[in-house]
């Protein structure tokens, strides 16, 4: 029989997780760091018209110039992004380690549950990325990046702006991508219903557009239509998750 584990022990356990992901965390941003100029060839693709995105809906030719401003912020930058990177190839360790920690205080169909959850929860939030990158984010540089109020005005984009954008978008959408996990959630809970989201249905649309205008403020229809598709899916698949779910039969627990 395993003795059971006092305080102090737990507070071991849980200073040993942290620096397990502390230490993944850094060596997965130096390795990024070192690798510059790959890294960088694939932040800064979006900003010329060879990104493929561009191509496939037939963009005109285009290239934002970058500038940088300050003596330190390139260095920084560098910095950000590699640790950004490091951090995201380093995830699913990260992850594996937290859950191992938080894991014995669960019931089996509770540890079931919570590694569905936590997996999907990963993935949805990986997709998001990957459609902010190919799709969000290169549509809002080139419609942000090339507008002119006047033939007389120049843009001079800074470095910082462009990698903060890309950052901002890319947690935006993760997040956004998390839509389906939180509605099957919800329906677990007993807290959402399926008939309640398709008699909402229009008025979900005209937020997801006013969304999408938002993200990428362009007067472009084939843009907002482009932007706003992958978030309508996303709701109309929370339906389908919503109406094949169904919360437990005797107690809030998640079951498996």
């Amino acid at each position: 029989m395993e003795e059971e584990m006092t305080f102090w022990d737990h507070l071991d356990v849980l200073r040993s997780s942290i620096i397990k992901v502390l230490v993944a965390g850094v060596v997965m941003g130096i390795g990024a760091f070192s690798m510059k100029d790959w890294l960088f060839r694939l932040v800064l693709w979006p900003r010329s018209s060879d990104f493929p995105t561009y191509r496939w809906l037939g963009a005109e030719p285009f290239h934002i110039n970058l500038v940088n401003t300050e003596l330190t912020e390139q260095f920084m930058i560098h910095m950000k992004v590699a640790l950004v990177a490091g951090l995201l190839v380093a995830s699913p360790y990260i992850i594996y380690v937290l859950f191992r920690f938080i894991s014995p205080a669960l019931y089996d169909n509770e540890r079931r549950a919570g590694i569905r959850l936590i997996g999907a929860s990963y993935t949805m939030f990986m997709i998001g990325l990957v459609v902010n990158y190919l799709l969000v984010f290169p549509l809002t540089v080139r419609f942000l990046g090339t507008y002119s109020v006047s033939a007389d005005i120049t843009n001079l984009l800074t470095l910082s702006s462009y990698v903060d954008t890309l950052l901002l978008l890319s947690l935006l959408f993760g997040i956004i991508f998390e839509i389906p996990v939180v509605a099957w959630l919800l329906a677990r809970f007993g807290m959402l219903k399926a008939s309640w989201m398709s008699q909402y249905r229009r008025h979900a649309i005209v937020a997801i557009l006013i969304i999408a205008a938002v993200i990428t403020p362009t007067a472009d229809i084939m843009t907002l239509f482009v932007v706003s598709l992958p978030i309508w899916l996303l709701y109309e698949a929370s339906i389908w998750i919503v109406k094949w779910t169904s919360p437990p039969a005797s107690s809030p627990v998640l079951q498996a």
